[in-house]
């Protein structure tokens, strides 16, 4: 019978564990919240920066970090529910812009106080005086060493939709 050392201790916390567990999370909470008024995280992502100014679908597709397929189907259903529509770009005619509709703009208003509401429900669990350092380190990281995957990783290690 051979003994077996037990696995080494930790030395720093799971920086990986302790992301992804928070985004569930978080996508959660947003994705209950939204669904009480009928949208998903995507459909209020493409609202509200199609409501900023005039972007192509691909534009809206890259911000949001949705593939073309989903892209489509979140455009789809905006168009059945009456919030946006497709139509061709003032410059350039290949091109089609996503318009948001006065419905639309009605429920991405609403969705961004409740976008707004679940993250300041997020931030009030931690102490005040630490939510604007919390909120500096976590851009600093999104923004700088962890803003974009390595080449070679793998497809589906896509980084996480975080505009909102």
């Amino acid at each position: 019978m051979t003994a077996m050392s037990p696995p080494p201790q930790r030395t720093q916390p799971d920086l990986s564990y302790l992301l992804d567990h928070t985004g569930h999370v978080l996508r959660a909470q947003m994705a209950t919240a939204l669904a009480e008024i009928g949208l998903t995280a995507r459909m209020h992502c493409v609202l509200v920066h199609a409501l900023e100014e005039e972007r192509t679908q691909a534009r809206l597709a890259e911000i949001g970090d949705m593939d073309k397929t989903t892209m489509v189907v979140t455009v789809d259903a905006l168009e059945q529910a009456g919030l946006a529509e497709r139509r061709p770009s003032s410059t350039d005619r290949r091109a089609r812009i996503i318009a948001v509709t006065e419905k639309g703009a009605r429920a991405a208003e609403q969705s961004r106080r409740i976008v707004d509401g679940v993250h300041e429900r997020a931030l009030a669990s931690l102490p005040e005086s630490d939510r604007e350092t919390f909120l500096a380190l976590l851009t600093h990281l999104a923004e700088g060493h962890l803003s974009t995957p390595p080449a070679t990783a793998a497809p589906s290690a896509r980084r996480a939709r975080q505009r909102g």
